[in-house]
C-alpha cells in the first residue's frame, strides 16, 4: 500500500502518538505523556484516513458507545484522571478497533 505525504505522516503521527501513550502508562501514568500522546494519535488518524472518513468512522451508531468510552477517556486524561482515563479508554479501543 502507497501512502501519499499526508498518509506518510499522518502514520507517524499516530505512531508517536501510541509511543507517547505506552511511554505515559510505564511511566507511571504520567499525565503529561498520555494527553500528547492522545493528541497525536488523534490528529495521526484524521491525516491518515481523512477528516470526513474520521467523523464517519467514530459516529457509526454500532460505535456510538465505544466513541463516547474513548473519547470520554481522553478528557479524563486532560483533565488528570489518568488511572480511571486510561481504563475507560482501553475499553472504548478494544471495542472500537478489537
Amino acid at each position: 500500500m502507497v501512502l501519499s505525504g499526508p498518509q506518510r505522516f499522518g502514520a507517524s503521527l499516530a505512531g508517536a502518538g501510541a509511543l507517547f501513550f505506552l511511554f505515559g502508562v510505564m511511566l507511571l501514568l504520567d499525565k503529561g505523556l498520555m494527553a500528547v500522546g492522545n493528541l497525536l494519535f488523534l490528529s495521526g488518524i484524521t491525516l491518515l484516513i481523512g477528516p470526513s472518513r474520521t467523523i464517519a468512522f467514530f459516529s457509526r451508531r454500532d460505535r456510538l458507545p465505544s466513541t463516547a468510552c474513548f473519547l470520554g477517556g481522553i478528557v479524563l486524561v486532560l483533565l488528570k484522571w489518568p488511572f480511571v482515563g486510561l481504563i475507560l479508554e482501553l475499553f472504548g479501543v478494544f471495542n472500537l478497533f478489537g
